[in-house]
């Protein structure tokens, strides 16, 4: 296929300083989706998703099953997505999701990061474009050709697969997710995932020159302390 795609998103660093936002951060995540789609995971294949990852991020079982607690007692905050897009440091595009309920706090939280990085907040859909929402699927894997022919034969629609350092990651369209993931799983059933998610990937990259990277990652560290602030994506690409 020829296609090729590095995701880009930003992760924050399970050093002891950010276990803490780790924790908070899928908390939220789990808490929300329980909420409105149930908190039973055998019946809630999302919310099954997002427990394996959290297990894989060494969030720890209490946090988890404090969050699913929380959801099924009823009442509790109300946490709602807000998405805000712009340009960063070096023109790059960035994606910032949050989940929040206050949403003046939260958007004076990312405003000022865009401002004190001399970094441009847009309105909604200003970079979005630029972007493709794909469902990514990486698990190790030596046959490309194999992968497309069990995801073709199970009605998946598939936009790209690629197969590097024995690493195979398929591209699907998001609304793909599952299917994808579900076909892999019946033919090889102890097949393991290392990346199992739906991300925006970019459909282009910008370069960031030496003298942007200090700005650039400032931008970056003044995000993850954002409290509300989930993920985070762009385009750059930080010279070696």
């Amino acid at each position: 296929m020829g296609r090729s795609f590095e995701v880009r998103k930003v992760s924050m660093a399970k050093t002891a300083g950010q276990k803490s936002k780790l924790y908070s951060k899928y908390g939220k995540q789990l808490y929300v989706l329980a909420k409105n789609s149930g908190a039973d995971p055998a019946a809630n294949p999302s919310l099954r998703s997002l427990i394996d990852k959290a297990k894989r991020e060494q969030v720890p079982a209490h946090v988890i099953e404090k969050a699913l607690e929380k959801a099924s007692g009823g009442g509790g905050e109300d946490f709602s997505l807000a998405r805000y897009e712009g340009y960063g440091p070096g023109g790059c595009a960035v994606i910032v999701d949050c989940l929040t309920d206050n949403n003046n706090r939260t958007i004076t939280d990312v405003r000022n990061c865009f401002t004190k990085t001399s970094s441009k907040l847009g309105a909604p859909g200003s970079v979005a474009h630029s972007f493709d929402h794909l469902a990514v699927l990486r698990f190790p894997g030596e046959s490309a050709d194999q992968v497309l022919e069990i995801l073709l034969g199970a009605d998946v629609d598939v936009v790209d697969v690629e197969c590097e350092n024995g690493q195979v990651t398929v591209f699907a369209p998001s609304t793909e997710f599952y299917n994808a993931k579900q076909a892999l799983l019946e033919a090889t059933p102890e097949l393991e995932f290392d990346v199992d998610e739906i991300t925006f990937v970019a459909q282009t990259n910008t370069d960031i020159s030496p003298d942007d990277v200090p700005m650039f990652e400032k931008f970056m560290n003044m995000l993850n302390d954002c409290d509300d602030v989930q993920d985070i994506y762009h385009n750059a690409i930080l010279p070696e």
